[in-house]
């Protein structure tokens, strides 16, 4: 056997190795149904999208409950911001939730830098 017929006959096998097998058929309705929810993660994404919600819960009232709060105590007591108009449109209202986006957007930020010191503390 030559040379180039051994290396194709290697890279043969390789290919064979590297090849994905493919998926086994499941064989009833629910060997399906647990292909199905292990194929596409169902279960992390639920709790990913579950905790999503609850943290932006906490987001949100961090946002209001603590940083708006300190803001609109630098303001004049007599300064309804929120009620700014401009013709039919409500500006203070929009400008506020400008400040809000932005605020909550750090707060995200900050977070994630946290977390990051965190786990390349514990590594």
């Amino acid at each position: 056997m030559s040379n180039e017929e051994k290396m194709i006959e290697e890279l043969t096998k390789i290919k064979e190795l590297l090849t994905p097998k493919p998926v086994p058929v499941p064989k009833n309705f629910r060997e399906d149904f647990k292909a199905f929810l292990k194929k596409y993660k169902v279960f992390g994404m639920a709790i990913a999208f579950i905790m999503g919600i609850y943290v932006g819960n906490v987001i949100n009232a961090v946002v209001d409950d603590l940083i708006m709060p300190l803001i609109e105590y630098g303001l004049p007591a007599d300064l309804a911001w929120e009620e700014w108009m401009l013709g039919p449109f409500r500006m203070g209202h929009f400008l506020g939730t400008i400040l809000t986006f932005f605020i909550v957007a750090l707060v995200i930020f900050l977070l994630v830098k946290l977390f990051a010191k965190w786990e390349k503390l514990s590594n």
